[in-house]
Formats: C-alpha cells, sequence, structure tokens
C-alpha cells in the first residue's frame, strides 16, 4: 500500500462522510479499491458526471475526493466545477492525476500546464501543488477538514532524502533554505531540482533562499514580498505556463510593491523559469527535463547568466 492509500484509507476509516471517486483514474488507489466497499465510486470516462456526482453529495453533507487526469478534470469539466462547485462553495477536493512534467510519455492533450491558472480563477476554488507522496498524503487530511473547495495537483514521486523537504503547514511558504543573493520560488516535485540548482550556485559563492510554495491560492504573499524586500533577484519554476501560474502570481505580488519603488527601497528583480507559450515535447521525464531546460545545471545556468547581468560586480 502507497502512502497516499493508506491516508485514503484512514480518512474512510475516520471519517464517514469522505466519498472517494474517481473518472476511471483508480491508480491513486488501485490496491485499496475493495476496502473502500460503497465509499468508492467510479463513473467511467466521464468527468463532468463525476463533478455533478460529487457536488450532489456534497450538498448531503459528504466530502468528496475526485481523481481524475489533470487536463480533463480542469478543461473537459471547467464549466460544472466553475459553475457547481466554484459558484455553489462547495466542499469538493480534486485530485488531478499527471499534472504538469509528470504526463512525460503524452502529447499536448494530456498535458495540463493551464490547469493552475484555470483552477486559480475560479472564486473560492483554492490550489495546492505537493512536492511529492509525503507532502501530499500528510496534508490532505487538513484540506478535507476546512470544508473548502480545493484543486490539488496528484504528486506520486517519492521524497528525495538527500533533500528533505519539510512540508509547510497548508496556506503557507515554507523556507528551505536562506540566502541574501537570489530567492527561488517553486512548488511540486520540481523543487527538488530547485534544491539541486541551489547547490550548484552556493558552491560559486552565491547564497539561495529556497521557498517552497506548494499552498499557490491562497499565496503567502508575505513569503514573496520578503523575497523582493531582502534579496536582489526572484525567481519561480514551475511546471506550467508563465501566465496564470507562479510567475503571474509573484507579479501580480511584486506590483503591489510599486509604492516601495517610488519611495527609493530596494525590490528585487524577477525570473520566471516555465513554459514559455508552447507544449513540452513529449519523452521520458528525465528528457523532458533537458529539453525544456529544467534539469538542476540548466536552471543554475539560467539562474547565474541573469544574476550576472544586472549585478556583476
Amino acid at each position: 500500500m502507497t502512502l497516499y492509500e493508506d491516508m485514503i484509507v484512514n480518512l474512510v476509516e475516520r471519517d464517514p462522510r469522505v466519498m472517494i471517486m474517481t473518472a476511471e483514474n483508480r491508480a491513486p488507489m488501485r490496491t485499496i479499491i475493495d476496502r473502500l466497499g460503497t465509499r468508492f465510486v467510479d463513473v467511467g470516462i466521464a468527468e463532468q458526471t463525476l463533478i455533478g456526482m460529487a457536488v450532489g453529495l456534497a450538498l448531503r453533507g459528504r466530502r468528496p475526493l475526485v481523481h481524475a487526469l489533470a487536463t480533463f478534470l480542469t478543461m473537459r469539466a471547467f464549466e460544472f466545477v466553475r459553475t457547481d462547485i466554484g459558484i455553489g462553495r462547495q466542499p469538493v477536493i480534486l485530485i488531478g492525476f499527471v499534472p504538469g512534467f509528470q504526463s512525460d510519455g503524452n502529447g499536448p492533450t494530456h498535458q495540463a500546464i493551464e490547469d493552475i491558472a484555470l483552477m486559480r480563477g475560479i472564486p473560492g476554488m483554492n490550489v495546492f501543488c505537493p512536492s511529492d507522496e509525503e507532502e501530499l498524503a500528510t496534508s490532505m487530511p487538513d484540506l478535507v477538514t476546512s470544508g473548502k473547495s480545493w484543486y490539488v495537483r496528484f504528486a506520486g514521486n517519492k521524497r528525495e532524502l538527500e533533500a528533505a523537504v519539510k512540508p509547510p503547514p497548508v496556506g503557507q511558504a515554507g523556507v528551505i533554505r536562506d540566502g541574501k543573493d537570489i530567492t527561488i520560488i517553486s512548488y511540486g516535485p520540481l523543487l527538488y531540482n530547485v534544491l539541486k540548482a541551489a547547490r550548484i550556485l552556493e558552491a560559486e559563492g552565491l547564497t539561495i533562499r529556497v521557498v517552497h510554495m506548494p499552498t499557490l491560492k491562497p499565496c503567502d504573499s508575505e513569503a514573496v514580498a520578503s523575497a523582493f524586500r531582502t534579496t536582489s533577484l526572484v525567481v519561480t519554476v514551475e511546471d506550467h505556463f508563465r501566465h496564470g501560474g507562479l510567475g503571474s502570481i509573484v507579479t501580480e505580488i511584486a506590483a503591489d510593491l510599486a509604492e516601495d519603488l517610488r519611495e527609493g527601497k530596494p525590490v528585487a528583480r524577477l525570473l520566471t523559469i516555465s513554459l514559455e507559450d508552447h507544449w513540452f515535447k513529449p519523452g521520458l521525464l528525465a528528457e523532458v527535463l533537458a529539453h525544456e531546460g529544467f534539469q538542476p545545471q540548466q536552471i543554475a545556468d539560467r539562474i547565474r547568466t541573469t544574476f550576472r547581468r544586472y549585478y556583476a560586480k
């Protein structure tokens, strides 16, 4: 049994309101379906029906955890999510499977790289992007008990012990490494490549702050503002289009710091590393990361180049 499956079993056993639902995406709970009994519902490849049923259950006091491929959950069923969950403010938790680069072997139809933009645009919908399966499993009970609507990017990757991350509480960002030169903000499995890139830059004499921001809505705006005020360069790294994702979120917060600029206070420059208006080339994950420039050395090279352009001594 995986950590995620163990979490589901514990939730179902402790809370009679919890329902586990899917649109023929049984991979996250494949070994425990028999144990779930009537608390498990598979509607087949019918994401719109899935959302409608989940909201109906929520209206009857249940807490549905809804699983589907991230592309189809956030796009095929978008109107239902917006209208039934968003307008109704229903406590449904949407779990998007293989989002971002995790859909490495698939073409554009299965690449959820605009999912965060879509979900954060719905009033009342919160967005959570854990770095690994352990953070996903640890945080899910808090999302359920919050009584709010959530979109969650499923993270099935194992925690890398050499770069163990202590997850911050839901709604907060966590400073994993601290430094005064550069702040790198990221989320999801890419956080581990960011940590490796930070070590490369630190070996060259730079000091790097790494901020883990799994909750993108509501965003820990103070953590972002602090980065702009106390380091020289702020970098965002994400497997999403720049528009509507972390890059946009941080840009929006930076705009609120315009008053500091008028008063002559130092505010950092911003570099966004994301998918710039193109779908990523399918392949094995390592190949995708290398082709799109998200391997640790590539991230470090791009940050170094930008830092030297503005702050060369």
